[in-house]
């Protein structure tokens, strides 16, 4: 990782591990693999769908959410019974309020220390889409105490009534738990970012079974030329040790894109972060989602940025093009690469997202992807989901976008990895 921002080295480059690619099936797969190679549909009811999350059920169900179009709009719901093969149920009686849903929403589990049955809950900010309407502010949650059968009505928190001016986008990026003496507490750590890309935390408990947000507060001020240049927003926030250890890890996309994804790390529960550095360009992207595997490696995935110059010189005759995307990418890699600068064991196009004009995969794709849900299994099967344009057309003939699943098991693309490092 570089840390010569000052200097404004901006981590641009490409990447040199492995991309093992699940777009296109080989003629000789072997029959054990070919799954990898295909695509569930989770919803494509309507012409565009987008930005989905999802969550494990205890009932080993799993229940994805994604807005009406694009980052916004009615929320709609799918269940898959059968481990991400297809996805025919949905939530019955959705909350009338989920009908007014501003943004994507993001879903999370919260586990109680006090003996308390798990609550779901389900995230919806209010940002400002400059359509005339305008923004009541804060942000929008539900509660679910039953495994997502049914939802409280959303409840408004930090709006303008409430004297709050900060107007959320992507609430919640990121949820996670915090410890208190080394050990976990029931309260978590949620995050968004504003329009001028001031990065905010609040925290989560309960009052007698009440939930309490704490008051929004940056916590980068302190690296906020960084932050401000970068246009660092949506990160993904991963603790150590397979999620029990006592550091967390921040992954920011740089909005710009004139800079790579930057990582940051806290060693006191989030009060304070380390100085910003750019991520190796293998993990360059937008919204990262980060799972650990059951033998102890990240699974991330991301919306591809690639802004190594002389990969773009030689794919456009474009002079002023500063990045383009891959599309729908996951990262395989360890903990310590994070935290050491490296870039990690090999990447994963997963499907390929189709740009107007392209009737075949390619390594060039439409950006219009990521925002990612992801499962893992009991088998340790990893359920990824995203939207895109997957290849198929809406009656006028445009490329329909839609929410779609794959499946995933490291011990199979680690065989296709290695395969194309003996290929060298």
């Amino acid at each position: 990782m570089c840390k010569l921002f000052s200097a404004f080295s901006n981590g641009a480059g490409d990447y040199s591990i492995p991309l093992v690619r699940l777009d296109v099936e080989p003629d000789n797969t072997h029959e054990e693999l070919k799954y990898l190679y295909e695509l569930s549909v989770v919803d494509d009811e309507l012409d565009y769908l987008g930005h989905p999350d999802a969550i494990l059920l205890k009932d080993g169900s799993i229940l994805d959410v994604f807005p009406s179009g694009h980052g916004k709009g009615a929320i709609r719901s799918k269940i898959s019974f059968d481990g991400g093969l297809t996805y025919p149920g949905r939530i019955e009686n959705q909350p009338e309020s989920w009908k007014t849903s501003r943004e994507t929403p993001t879903v999370y589990r919260l586990e109680f220390s006090d003996g308390t049955p798990d609550k779901i809950l389900l995230i919806s900010g209010n940002p400002d889409w400059h359509d005339g309407k305008g923004s009541i502010g804060g942000f929008n949650f539900s509660l679910s105490d039953d495994e997502g059968k049914s939802w409280t009505e959303f409840e408004l928190c930090f709006s303008k009534k409430d004297d709050f001016t900060v107007i959320p986008i992507v609430a919640l990026a990121s949820l996670t738990r915090l410890k208190e003496n080394g050990r976990f507490v029931d309260k978590w750590m949620g995050f968004f970012h504003d329009s001028d890309f001031v990065n905010y935390k609040t925290v989560l408990s309960f009052d007698g079974g009440k939930p309490v947000w704490s008051t929004p507060e940056p916590y980068f001020a302190n690296h906020r030329e960084i932050e401000k240049k970068a246009n660092m927003c949506e990160v993904e926030v991963i603790r150590s040790e397979q999620g029990k250890g006592d550091e967390l890890c921040l992954i920011a996309r740089s909005n710009n894109k004139n800079y790579n994804s930057l990582i940051s790390f806290s060693n006191d529960e989030g009060k304070t972060w380390s100085e910003p550095v750019f991520a190796p360009s293998a993990l360059n992207g937008e919204r990262h989602k980060a799972d650990y595997a059951p033998d102890g490696r990240l699974f991330i995935t991301f919306r591809s940025i690639e802004r190594g110059k002389e990969k773009i010189r030689r794919l456009f005759n474009d002079k002023t093009k500063i990045w383009f995307s891959e599309g729908w990418i996951a990262w395989v890699g360890t903990y310590e690469d994070l935290k050491n600068g490296r870039e990690g064991q090999y990447r994963i196009k997963l499907a390929h997202t189709y740009q107007k004009g392209q009737t075949k995969p390619d390594i060039i794709a439409e950006a219009d992807t990521g925002y990612c849900g992801n499962v893992v299994l009991p088998d340790g099967t990893i359920v990824t989901s995203t939207y895109g344009a997957f290849g198929e057309k809406n009656s006028d003939g445009s490329l329909k976008t839609y929410v779609a699943s794959k499946r995933i098991r490291l011990a199979d693309t680690d065989r296709l990895a290695e395969s194309l490092k003996n290929q060298k």
